[in-house]
């Protein structure tokens, strides 16, 4: 059985890492029930890019110029 490959940008990996934890506090607090997962975790994605897109327009990095 061959392995999937995948290759993440950094933003994406930030994403998947702030996602998961989401997704882990969802599961921890007895949220996610069976069959119900996939709704949940969606979730959890929508709530890391509001959070990242939040977060891009409050700050200015460096690198970005008005």
């Amino acid at each position: 059985m061959a392995k999937p490959y995948i290759s993440l940008k950094p933003t994406e990996q930030t994403l998947t890492t702030a996602a998961a934890g989401i997704y882990a506090a969802y599961i921890t607090a007895g949220r996610v029930a069976n069959g119900e997962e996939k709704s949940w975790m969606d979730r959890a994605i929508r709530e890391a890019i509001r959070i990242a897109r939040t977060i891009d327009e409050s700050v200015q990095s460096d690198g970005e110029f008005d």
